[in-house]
């Protein structure tokens, strides 16, 4: 089971790979019903329940929230462009196999993604308390774990030597990291043509 795996992947991370990547293939779509869909929508729930009943401040002042329409209409972008996220990241994995020497299915590539991204998605429930501190400090734990599952788990997914595994996976990271940068510039430039999200002080 998916919880299981997770708890040994936390544990054991090279052994309980091992383990998954024995298990029969799953399709793209069994994927995502049974894994990403619900791991996705931690972040965009807790994100739209903090901004709209907790609010946050800034040095103590008031209290800022975000309107109802305003906060359902970012969780829901927010949880499409995870989705997208996990499917462009997998499709990168998917890409650079060949310039490593080895061949694995685009189904296992995104399996890959959405077991190395999971602890950033549970890092996703900090957002219901909206505290920035808080919530740097959690992120960036899930950050760290996730960049350790990528490092165990792309040698034996791959199938290749860790020595190249390391060089993969950093590649990997790279791309993330572009992925991520492009994200913040689209929403800068959403916003800049009127799209900016809608506070409420207290």
């Amino acid at each position: 089971m998916f919880s299981n795996h997770m708890f040994g992947l936390l544990y054991d991370a090279r052994r309980e790979w091992r383990e998954i990547s024995r298990e029969p293939e799953e399709t793209i779509t069994q994927v995502y019903v049974k894994h990403a869909l619900l791991l996705a929508m931690i972040p965009p729930f807790a994100l739209f329940t903090g901004t709209t009943q907790m609010g946050w401040s800034f040095a103590g002042q008031d209290l800022v929230f975000l309107s109802i329409g305003s906060a359902a209409a970012i969780a829901v972008a927010f949880y499409i462009s995870l989705l997208l996220g996990l499917a462009l990241m997998s499709f990168i994995i998917h890409s650079l196999e060949h310039a490593f020497g080895t061949t694995t299915s685009y189904e296992r590539c995104l399996l890959l993604t959405v077991y190395t991204a999971t602890p950033m998605f549970l890092a996703g429930a900090a957002g219901f308390f909206p505290v920035f501190w808080f919530d740097a400090i959690v992120v960036g734990i899930a950050a760290m774990y996730s960049l350790h599952l990528l490092f165990t788990g792309v040698p034996v997914f791959m199938d290749i030597p860790e020595s190249k595994g390391a060089m993969f996976s950093f590649m990997v990271m790279t791309a993330g990291m572009c992925m991520l940068v492009g994200g913040m510039a689209i929403t800068v430039i959403l916003w800049g043509l009127g799209m900016s999200p809608q506070y409420i002080l207290s």
